[in-house]
């Protein structure tokens, strides 16, 4: 373990079964927080474990992992359909050879590298090379249009965008005259379709450092200080341009040490499946932080992992751990039941609560198997919320999906429900080493979720306002959520403040209970958003859910699931158009059904849905409606469906 310069750090512990180094001090800083590029941050450092270990740089964690795990598997990527393997080693000399690539390109400090593609070897490569040269790795969802890649990369001043393809390419070249900063292109997968100059392909930009020697890289990587910014993980805009939140090197790898601990994962030992965007915190810390710290081991799934083949990597790798957004689970969970009743797996019966389904050992290990989750310890969910059905579902088959809860601005991870009894919809307890408070809370309990620790960022960048409003002087992150404790510490979420619904009774509704629990009512809605700020009543605005096509846009064919709901009552309709044209009756009465049994577990007449319409689409990504992260963009949708809304109210 590396050891902490003591006058930068007093009255920490040392190790005294190994050799302390007297190399990784602090940069001077006078405050938790800051809006700017090169300015470090005090640390939230605790006087005893957890909390008090000595901080690191992001190469430190990685040498440290190297030294003893260097010869184990740390990345493997299909090639002909036959893994290929990266060791430790190998791993961090194309790091380095990445890191002398930037620098030859005129990399500055504290100047961005965008990195625009799907998950793969090349995208972690140029993640941590871009660290090590002294740049701020910067992710950037591939969903985004030219103009919102322009923001990113403007924002960030970056000097090199490394893209995965020519789809990719295309977006930057269209605004690559409104980036000032900007110096070089880098496409790491195949070859260029014309040549353009500083443009460079995978191969020429890895052999472009050759002559940057070990000695200047070093000399970089040394004048790093773990309170410095290495990383910007921009939030997903659901409310207005994406903020770029700026994170240390301690950050990071004081948080993939505490994560670990808290799941007891094993050195050397852990296998994990690379599928969700790296540009999103929980994606990034999962994959390539916490896995780098552990030792573990990457396999990458392919480009169409959410439209289909994740299912056979799963088969293939069957991870140790395994992270899903809600929608990956509740595709599962739709073509488990889809085949259900063909094999014996699950019950006919809607009367009966998947929670309490009977099935031997023998199927249930099958089941899982099938799935490639029968070596899997923890399952996670995280990034928006899920169904107690979806919840129940997956726990009758033996497999808990614990509720992650956490965000950019805490490095992602804040809360983790450890143990059993699995309480549905609760966060668990904090993390080891952080804590949490609610500050304040209401009769019913409920006030916001203010978070404190290592974790906890070092500020918006470029944004000296914002971040004041979400760090208060003492260090405490305002996470804007609102939440409350049971009686042995758990949490629970019950809202957003931004969220909140205010009636005109000036009734607070937090609109994410009621949504979800019309899901759990209904499982034939997608996307179910509540609306009625300032309004007499509430309503609401329904999806039906629909196929998606080759790109990730939703068609008019209904799901199976959907199909066999209709048959059930009674009614033959394979397109989402064919029920809202006709406002199918029996369809409608359903619906209709499952929204009063909603409204008899409101807590007050002000809390039930009094209107409500399906919409002809559903909700998406490409549409505008959904973020990156899958999280709904409720102005967004005001605004589309502002005649659909004025009809509910007369207006």
């Amino acid at each position: 373990m590396l050891g902490v310069c003591p006058q930068c750090c007093p009255g920490l512990p040392e190790d005294d079964s190994t050799p302390v180094i007297w190399d990784v001090c602090l940069a001077p800083a006078e405050q938790y927080w800051t809006s700017e590029r090169d300015k470090a941050v005090k640390l939230r450092l605790a006087s005893s474990w957890p909390g008090s270990e000595p901080p690191l740089t992001v190469y430190q964690m990685f040498q440290n992992t190297v030294d003893k795990f260097g010869d184990f598997p740390a990345l493997k990527s299909k090639k002909d359909r036959a893994w290929v393997t990266l060791t430790y080693k190998e791993y961090q000399q194309e790091c380095r050879a990445a890191a002398k690539g930037f620098l030859k390109l005129g990399l500055e400090r504290f100047h961005g590298v965008g990195i625009l593609g799907f998950n793969s070897p090349e995208w972690y490569i140029a993640n941590i090379g871009c660290i090590l040269a002294g740049g701020l790795a910067t992710g950037i969802y591939t969903t985004n249009s030219p103009e919102a890649c322009q923001y990113v990369a403007q924002n960030c001043e970056a000097n090199v965008v490394v893209v995965e393809n020519n789809k990719q390419l295309v977006k930057i070249l269209q605004v690559k005259d409104h980036l000032p900063h900007l110096k070089a292109i880098v496409q790491y997968k195949g070859e260029l379709e014309s040549k353009i100059p500083h443009v460079y392909t995978w191969p020429e930009f890895m052999k472009l450092g050759a002559e940057v020697s070990d000695a200047q890289l070093d000399a970089m990587i040394n004048s790093q200080k773990p309170n410095e910014c290495c990383t910007l993980i921009y939030t997903s805009g659901t409310t207005g341009n994406p903020k770029g939140v700026m994170l240390s090197h301690d950050n990071i790898t004081w948080l993939s040490y505490a994560t670990g601990c808290t799941l007891n994962l094993n050195m050397g030992r852990e296998s994990l499946i690379s599928y969700l965007p790296l540009s999103h915190i929980a994606a990034q810390v999962n994959d390539i932080w916490v896995a780098m710290r552990f030792a573990g081991t990457t396999f990458f799934a392919e480009p169409d992992a959410l439209k289909g083949s994740l299912a056979n990597t799963l088969r293939d790798v069957r991870p140790t751990t395994f992270l899903g957004v809600p929608r990956v689970w509740e595709k599962m969970q739709e073509a488990m039941i889809t085949i259900g009743p063909c094999c014996g797996l699950v019950s006919s019966d809607p009367s009966v609560p998947w929670g309490f389904m009977l099935a031997n050992n023998l199927v249930l290990q099958r089941v899982r198997a099938g799935l490639g989750l029968d070596r899997c310890k923890l399952c996670f969910t995280g990034a928006a919320p899920i169904t107690k059905d979806t919840l129940e579902y997956f726990m009758s088959l033996n497999i808990p999906v614990y509720e992650l809860y956490g965000m950019s601005e805490c490095t992602d991870l804040c809360h983790f429900p450890a143990a059993l009894p699995v309480f549905f919809h609760s966060c668990g307890q904090v993390i080891l080493g952080c804590k949490t408070k609610l500050d304040k809370p209401d009769t019913d309990g409920n006030t916001e979720v203010c978070i404190w620790g290592r974790h906890v960022f070092m500020g918006y960048l470029n944004m000296p306002e914002r971040t004041k409003e979400a760090l208060n002087e003492e260090g405490w992150l305002h996470s804007g959520d609102l939440g409350k404790h049971d009686k042995d510490g758990y949490l629970f979420i019950t809202g957003r403040i931004k969220e909140l619904i205010i009636t005109a009774g000036g009734e607070n509704i937090p609109p994410v209970p009621i949504e979800d629990t019309v899901k759990e009512e209904l499982p034939i809605i997608s996307n179910a958003m509540l609306v009625g700020d300032k309004k007499k009543f509430l309503s609401m605005l329904l999806t039906l859910k629909c196929n998606i096509n080759e790109n990730s846009e939703p068609t008019d064919e209904l799901t199976s699931l959907v199909v066999e709901f209709c048959k059930q009552h009674g009614v033959t309709a394979s397109k989402v158009s064919e029920i809202i044209n006709n406002k199918e009756p029996a369809i409608y009465k359903a619906i209709q059904e499952g929204l009063d049994r909603v409204n008899a577990k409101a807590t007050s007449n002000a809390q039930r849905i009094q209107k409500w319409s399906v919409l002809s689409r559903d909700f998406s990504i490409s549409g505008g409606e959904l973020g990156p992260t899958m999280k709904l963009k409720r102005p967004v949708v005001t605004k589309m469906y502002k005649e659909e809304i004025e009809q509910f109210y007369g207006e």
